[in-house]
């Protein structure tokens, strides 16, 4: 055997037993799957069941709702473990998305999101879980900032399709959903496959935690489900219903967006890591309370679209939560505290979009502004985090210490 072929050999080794590769390419398959399902949204609900901001803001409440339930996931946890819940969540997402074209009304594209989003948001709770049982402290920003470029990469991939698929080979919205969840249940068959079981260091309580000592962690969590609704539902559906953008042009602004996450986020994990949590979130939510206030006056789709790019990028810096989280927290709390964060973090995601979706009818300049409200809320917790944040130290002040 030549030394090529040994070489070879132990790469593929090495692969198999790392789990971050395993949370890399479930990362990459939940990206590509859910950026065709975002891109392509409100131009399919718009074109196929006459959504307006109404319909639009419920549809995005009712996605969050498997988000407010998040907790649920530590109960599922005394059935399966973490890394089965992750692939069979990843799994459900998939085939959600696969049949959204075969349901083009709204009761149908009321019931697909839920679907998917069910799989999506268990996926999500319990991939960040693995994530920060599975990678050390000092490499955590380094590690999420290459996850996030994976997610662009797959992104891209997502994009593309969406070219060659509607573009390209003319095909309609559902071959579009379909191919994409297909493609994407395949590849979950060929991880959980080829992926041994790897073992979790600390064994996680399988019950709800609430720790006082996390209360920063909490509020950062909430006002950043808050906030990120705004971009998530009315920055995309003002690109459409505003400044018209097609299919395709909404496609290329994500192109855009995922092509630069895919150039800067490694370089925004290494960057979190020398600057410290404190710095950075500072840095974030500074620029959000810009990016919100221009959102209101914009009246130029060029600038719109730099500003959506500008608000993309931003969000990356949102590795600073999880790294701060991680540095305080003790490490049988990891599992259950990511299920209650979730469902905190969606508390206003499933109240806000369905109650600015009215507003948006009426003023969609004020919908933005309770954006840069929700921004400065979160800038002042962010005064808060320690520079070198521990279990011993969560934040610079806190009432409990008060008393003393």
């Amino acid at each position: 055997m030549s030394d090529t072929s040994l070489t070879s050999g132990n790469s593929i080794a090495r692969q198999q037993t790392n789990p971050q590769q395993l949370l890399l390419w479930m990362t990459f398959v939940m990206s590509m799957v859910f950026a065709v399902w975002q891109a392509l949204l409100n131009n399919f609900v718009i074109e196929r069941a006459a959504f307006t901001g109404a319909e639009i803001g419920l549809l995005q409440s009712l996605r969050e709702i498997p988000g407010f339930l998040a907790f649920t996931a530590v109960f599922v946890l005394l059935m399966i473990k973490e890394q089965t819940f992750a692939l069979l969540s990843l799994a459900l997402l998939c085939i959600g998305v696969g049949i959204t074209g075969w349901f083009p009304d709204v009761i149908g594209l009321y019931l697909t999101t839920v679907l998917m989003s069910i799989g999506f948001h268990y996926f999500e709770t319990i991939n960040q879980s693995l994530t920060l049982q599975w990678v050390d402290k000092a490499d955590a920003p380094g590690f999420l900032g290459k996850a996030l470029a994976w997610r662009s990469a797959a992104a891209l991939l997502g994009y593309g399709s969406i070219w060659l698929i509607m573009s390209w080979l003319n095909l309609d919205y559902i071959w579009m959903y379909s191919i994409i969840g297909g493609c994407g249940l395949l590849m979950v068959f060929v991880m959980t496959v080829y992926f041994p079981r790897f073992t979790i260091g600390s064994i996680q309580h399988k019950h709800l935690i609430m720790r006082k000592r996390y209360w920063l962690y909490y509020l950062l969590t909430f006002f950043s489900g808050a906030r990120r609704q705004i971009f998530m539902v009315f920055a995309g559906f003002m690109m459409v219903e505003k400044f018209g953008y097609s299919v395709s042009e909404i496609t290329g602004l994500f192109l855009i967006n995922y092509v630069v996450n895919l150039i800067f986020a490694p370089k925004i994990g290494r960057f979190i890591g020398r600057i410290g949590e404190r710095n950075a979130l500072i840095i974030e939510y500074s620029g959000l309370v810009i990016i919100f206030s221009c959102y209101a006056y914009v009246t130029n789709a060029n600038i719109a679209a730099g500003l959506y790019v500008i608000d993309h990028l931003l969000f990356a810096m949102a590795i600073a939560t999880k790294t701060y989280f991680q540095k305080i927290a003790d490490k049988q709390d990891i599992a259950s505290t990511m299920s209650v964060s979730f469902t905190i973090n969606h508390i206003a995601a499933v109240i806000i979009p369905a109650l600015l979706g009215v507003l948006w009818l009426s003023s969609p300049k004020s919908v933005f502004f309770i954006g840069t409200g929700f921004a400065v809320c979160s800038l002042a917790l962010a005064f808060n985090v320690p520079r070198h944040p521990r279990p011993d130290k969560e934040t610079l002040w806190s009432p409990s210490r008060t008393k003393h």
